[in-house]
Order: C-alpha cells, then sequence, then structure tokens
C-alpha cells in the first residue's frame, strides 16, 4: 500500500511537471503549520529560481492542475509560495480501508531480507542481572522484534561471559570459604558431587565480595588470575565447578529474562568459541594482520581519517593471555561460519564503542567475515537515579533487576488498589502486565545513546507519556467493543472497510491522520534502529484515539451508520497499537 505521504507527493508531482515544471519540486512534507494545512509543498519557492518567476505564480499554475482532484479536500497557493493541502476524507477512508485489509496494515516490507545476527544479552554467568543489563536487554529484544516485522530473518543470541576473570574470581573465593572441596584437591580421582556447592544466592554475594577484595589484595587478584589460567587450561576440578556455576546460573537467568519478556533463539557463551582460538591467531600471524608489540600480540586498527589515534587491538596479551576482544573476534568467525550473516549488531553500553571499534576494524583487516557483512554497534546510554548518575540502591550497591522489576510492579499494584476495587489475585496479574510495560516504555521511548532518569512515579503514571497510559488506552478500546458484543453487537476481528464513512469532524480527522503515519514510524524505526520512534508514534495515536472517544458518542449515537463507521476505527487502532506494543516487547491486560 503506497504511504499517503507518497501519495501525495506523486500528485504535486504531476502538477508540477503537467504545468511546465521539473517534477522534483513535487516534494511533500507534514505541514509545520497544522492549524492552517495537514500537508505542504515548498517547492514552488525552490523553483522560483530556475524559472525566474514568482513562487506564489508557480504555486497558482500547479494548483489549477489539481484543483479537481478528489484526493484533496483543499488545495491553495499561499504567499510568498507555498502550497498548503489538507487530504480528503474519502482518501483517509480508503487508506484506513486498505489497512484493515491488508496484512501488517498494508505495510510494504523489505524486498531483499537480510539475515541478522543480533548479540544483546551479554551476562556475565555467577551472578545475577542487575539494573545495567536492563537496557542491552529491552532494546535488543525490541530491535530483534522490528527487524522480524520488517521481514528480516533474525537470530538473538544471549551471549554469555563465562570464560574469564570472573570465574577465575568466584573460584578463588569458593576456595578460601571451602577449601576441603574436593575440586581443589589434586589427587582427588573419584566423582564429583552432582549438587553445586552453592547457590543463586551465594554467586549474588560472592562474586561482587571476590571482585572488590581483588582490587584492594594483589595477591589475591594474582591468585585469582592463576586460578582463571588454570582453569582455562582444563583443569578437571576448576571445569566442574564452571560446570556448576553454569548450572546455577543459567535457569536464574533463565527465569529473570522470561520475566523481562526477552527471548533468545541461541543461548551461546564465550568457551563456545575457544576451539576456534588458536587458528584464528596463527592465521593472523601468518597473514601479517597481527604483530607483536611489547610481547603481545595486536592487529594495528588506526585509519587515515580517525580525528584520534585507535589504539591497537591486542589478541594476544604477553603473558598468553586473551581477553574479551580474542573472544569477541572468535565468536565472529563462529556466527560466519555457522550463520553467514549479512549483519551483525551488538547492543551494549555506549561506553564499550572502542572496544566494538577496535574488534570490528580488526575482523574486518583479518578477514573474519565477509566484506559485505555490516558490523554494528548500538551503544545505549545509561539508566541514572534522579542524582543523574547511574542508578544504585540506597547503600550504594548495584540493584538486580528482578528487584526493580519487583518494586514497578508492586507500585503499580498500590496504585490501581487505590482506585479500584480488584481481587488479590487478578491486580497481581494486572500488575505484573502494567509494570513491565512501564519499565519498557519508560526506557524505550528514549533514544538509544542518551542517559535517562529513571522516575518510577512519572513511569508509573496512568496519564502522559508512559507505558500504563498506552495500556489504559488499548483496554478502553476492548471494554468497548466487548460492551458492544454483550449488548448483541458483532464486529470482526479486523474491522469491515465497507463501513467506514469519511471524517467530519477534527478529532476523526486526526486519528485518520494519526493511523495513516504507521508505515513512515516501521520505516524510519527499522532503517535506524530506533524503538522510541514506534513509542513516539503510539503516544500520539493514543493521545488521536482519547480525544476521538471524548468528543464523541460512539455506542450511544443515534446514527447507525456513523456508530458502526467508529467502531471500525475503534477496532483497527486497537489491533495497531497491540501489534506496536508487542514489537516494544509487553502486551495489555483484558482490564485495568
Amino acid at each position: 500500500m503506497k504511504k499517503l505521504a507518497v501519495i501525495l507527493k506523486e500528485k504535486l508531482e504531476s502538477g508540477f511537471e503537467q504545468a511546465g515544471y521539473d517534477a522534483q519540486y513535487g516534494m511533500v512534507s507534514v505541514s509545520n503549520r497544522p492549524d492552517l494545512c495537514q500537508y505542504q509543498c515548498n517547492g514552488a519557492m525552490a523553483a522560483a529560481k530556475q524559472y525566474k518567476k514568482a513562487p506564489i505564480q508557480i504555486a497558482s499554475d500547479v494548483i489549477e492542475q489539481l484543483k479537481e482532484d478528489s484526493s484533496f479536500e483543499k488545495i491553495e497557493a499561499v504567499a510568498p509560495g507555498f502550497i498548503n493541502i489538507t487530504v480528503s476524507g474519502s482518501l483517509l477512508v480508503e487508506m484506513a480501508g486498505t489497512m484493515m485489509t491488508e496484512e501488517k496494515f498494508g505495510l510494504e516490507c523489505e524486498k531483499k531480507p537480510k539475515k541478522v545476527l543480533i548479540d544483546y544479552g551479554g551476562p556475565n554467568v555467577a551472578k545475577p542481572l542487575h539494573v545495567g543489563h536492563l537496557r542491552p536487554a529491552v532494546i535488543g529484544e525490541s530491535v530483534k522484534r522490528i527487524l522480524r516485522y520488517m521481514g528480516d530473518d533474525v537470530i538473538g543470541d544471549v551471549h554469555l561471559g563465562d570464560w574469564g576473570l570472573q570465574i577465575g574470581l568466584v573460584l578463588t573465593e569458593v576456595k578460601h570459604r571451602q577449601p576441603d572441596l574436593p575440586y581443589f584437591d589434586e589427587t582427588f580421582s573419584g566423582e564429583y558431587p552432582q549438587e553445586a556447592p552453592f547457590t543463586i544466592s551465594d554467586l549474588a554475594e560472592i562474586y561482587p565480595y571476590a571482585s572488590s577484595y581483588s582490587k584492594e589484595h594483589e595477591e589475591y587478584l594474582l591468585e585469582a588470575q592463576q586460578m582463571t589460567a588454570k582453569f582455562q587450561d582444563g583443569d578437571r576440578g576448576c571445569l566442574a565447578l564452571w560446570n556448576h556455576i553454569l548450572n546455577v546460573s543459567i535457569p536464574n537467568l533463565k527465569e529473570n529474562y522470561r520475566k523481562l519478556d526477552v527471548e533468545f533463539d541461541l543461548w551461546k557463551k564465550e568457551s563456545d568459541v575457544q576451539g576456534y582460538i588458536p587458528d584464528m591467531v596463527e592465521k593472523m600471524k601468518a597473514d601479517g594482520v597481527a604483530h607483536e608489540s611489547e610481547g603481545a600480540l595486536v592487529v594495528d586498527v588506526t585509519e587515515e581519517s580517525d580525528k584520534k589515534e585507535i589504539p591497537p587491538c591486542i589478541v594476544v596479551k604477553s603473558n598468553g593471555a586473551t581477553l574479551y576482544a580474542t573472544t569477541d573476534l572468535a565468536t565472529i568467525v563462529e556466527r560466519e561460519k555457522l550463520f553467514s550473516p549479512d549483519e551483525i549488531i551488538y547492543v551494549t553500553d555506549k561506553r564499550q564503542a572502542l572496544h566494538f571499534t577496535q574488534v570490528f576494524r580488526a575482523a574486518k583487516k583479518a578477514g573474519l567475515t565477509k566484506k559485505e557483512t555490516e558490523l554494528l554497534f548500538l551503544g545505549n546510554g545509561t539508566m541514572n537515579g534522579k542524582d543523574g548518575k547511574p542508578f544504585k540502591t540506597r547503600d550504594g550497591g548495584v540493584l538486580p533487576l528482578q528487584k526493580l522489576r519487583e518494586d514497578v510492579c508492586q507500585k503499580v499494584f498500590e496504585k490501581m488498589k487505590d482506585n479500584r476495587d480488584y481481587a488479590e489475585e487478578e491486580a497481581r496479574e494486572i500488575a505484573e502486565k502494567v509494570g513491565l510495560a512501564a519499565i519498557k516504555y519508560g526506557d524505550l521511548s528514549n533514544q538509544i545513546a542518551k542517559d535517562y532518569i529513571f522516575d518510577m512515579d512519572r513511569f508509573t503514571s496512568f496519564e502522559g507519556n508512559t507505558g500504563p497510559y498506552i495500556l489504559y488506552t488499548i483496554v478502553r478500546m476492548k471494554s468497548l467493543l466487548a460492551k458492544y458484543e454483550k449488548e448483541g453487537g458483532r464486529i470482526s476481528e479486523n474491522g469491515d472497510p465497507a463501513l467506514l464513512l469519511p471524517p467530519e469532524n477534527g478529532s476523526e480527522t486526526d486519528l485518520f491522520l494519526s493511523i495513516a503515519k504507521f508505515a513512515d514510524t516501521m520505516e524510519a524505526a527499522y532503517e535506524e534502529k530506533a524503538p522510541h520512534k514506534v513509542c513516539q508514534f503510539i503516544y500520539e495515536l493514543s493521545d488521536s484515539l482519547n480525544r476521538f472517544y471524548h468528543e464523541n458518542k460512539i455506542l450511544g449515537n443515534e446514527d447507525a451508520a456513523k456508530k458502526q463507521s467508529y467502531l471500525q476505527m475503534l477496532v483497527l487502532v486497537k489491533n495497531m497499537l497491540e501489534q506496536c506494543i508487542y514489537l516494544l516487547g509487553f502486551s495489555a491486560p483484558e482490564r485495568m
């Protein structure tokens, strides 16, 4: 289906051409004066110099060609040469009807879909998710859904960190606390216990303690580094404990992601790519891509266009140890081998921008991907507290993500109980959905790279630009449609375009114009990997719907034809909003 802006552009191009001017001047944009018109064309101003005519004369010539066109309710030339456009109700009805009947509301998806792999989890095992993991998970899930909706073949990977110093720190601390465990007895040759010697709660305390202690005690850090090397060299006891860490951590991670409605197709780990590293490193050396520098093996990645020097990408440290960069490069090798993607997208903290610049350049220089494979870094800003600093607990600790979700859901629950009489169980179920919408919409309504303030009171408000407000709008339509059916009415799942009537007032027209922006929104969100564009759209659409609801009688309308037309619009808007919130990663309850 052609977008409304495209239809108008083609009309204006034709008008310019018929009037004897170049069609290129028929560009149309949304009016910056909505009080005067809906769309505008400024082409006559640009054409004046070429044709040595007054802009108003050119605009008048164009309008003369279009004044009988039924697509326009009104089209006029305004000094000094603007063309103001008001779309006809018949065109708006035609478009809305097409959106009802066509898949994806008439959206034209990619003709050449891409295979995309998106890396958007990145948590380390041995510790629970915390608030720093929220943005990559929420943004990545939404970007994945948007790309899939637009036709791409998308694979989501959690990419767990399970091979670095954090494992050595945990093993060291477990040894300090439980030195008699058989895992640390080099003479032990029996079967190790099947049950882990720690719980997820233990790990949640062990890792932060070990990490903090190692920063203040050099001998402890050295011991952890030696333990890491021992583990990575395949020590039997260390590997058995490592498997316990995985078996305790991963189910907890999966449950937390499930409650966030975040799903991964792959649960790949750093350890999965260790086998690729030796051959990769040897090839880099043989091809002259990597060279020794102060004992380390590095790849120079600085380019002439750089405004500041980019440090070399270290592939192997002077002591023979590998780094995150090594693992990330080996992961690219594996992804190329297993999936041959057209694009790999990484969603993580924007403070890792330099790391990924180094990795991407090293990967391309070493030929680890096809030349045409795009490597894209989506760096997200931080979620901050009201003090403008990264979100912390009152005692200065890192807030577990589960605790944040529970606190938000409890806040929503309390607001609901204050205003409605719900049974406890139902209220909790609704609060879970509304709380998740509050968190995700509060995050995604911001541009990815921007930091934002997490304001629980604002995010959980049922008014304004919030997730609960969007859900309340959807539930309001669901309730009204359910009431209509309870009274004996029947309405199809997608609405009946034959029952639509042209808008007769401002709130009706605004609603038609709002839904017409769907395709533009989706294309922009897809091209820019920008979920906030979807948030902007559904907020504006919700506002238009609520004005329409308040200014027009719907079920009580005495004009049967108008009543039916209104109901069809409600179905269309409800379906569109529900599709959009799915793309953002949450859903609406049946009532609120």
